[in-house]
């Protein structure tokens, strides 16, 4: 069986030693608050105010999981997350209760783009996700982002259908900022 915790173990070696010098790639930490995670992310989507007391209760929910979750970073020789990126693990009753892996958030900062960190979450990511026992891994994106990802070996498969329950309803929004987990 294999151990499901996104760990050291989990990060690709042959990933670690491409990297530019002074890059690391490595599990995600609940310091990364204060190492400018969020501020990654809000380039990629709509992030939010969001307290360190709540990132870190989410970040706990979410290594309570390790067996579901395992969102890795890129850190600068300053400690600061340049790119993240995430695998969710869903455990299926088809294909003999098999697992598969769906990439999210993948984003690289904007002063860090064209040193292919962001080939290099998704190399990571798929390495956690065969790792771990997918018998695939899917993801979504824009059509722009489509050529980046036949690059890293993925091929364009069937659409997207998106239904947003509190985009337009004030309430429900609300609701959904005060959530913590």
């Amino acid at each position: 069986m294999v151990n499901y915790q996104c760990s050291v173990d989990l990060i690709s070696e042959e990933v670690q030693k491409n990297l530019p010098t002074g890059y690391h790639v490595r599990p995600l930490e609940i310091e990364d608050y204060s190492k400018g995670h969020l501020d990654c992310l809000a380039q990629l989507t709509t992030v939010g105010e969001i307290k360190k007391e709540d990132y870190e209760a989410r970040f706990n929910y979410l290594k309570d999981r390790r067996d579901t979750y395992a969102s890795i970073v890129i850190e600068d020789e300053n400690k600061r997350v340049v790119a993240s990126g995430t695998i969710i693990i869903e455990r299926k009753f088809i294909h003999a209760l098999g697992l598969c892996g769906h990439i999210e958030d993948i984003v690289v900062d904007k002063s860090q783009r064209g040193k292919r960190l962001g080939l290099y979450v998704i190399e990571t990511l798929k390495h956690i996700g065969k790792t771990m026992g997918c018998y695939k891994i899917i993801l979504d994106c824009n059509d722009g982002n489509i050529p980046f990802y036949q690059k890293c070996g993925f091929e364009k498969k069937e659409n997207e259908m998106v239904l947003y329950f509190w985009l337009n309803d004030p309430l429900k929004k609300q609701y959904r900022q005060k959530s913590v987990l």
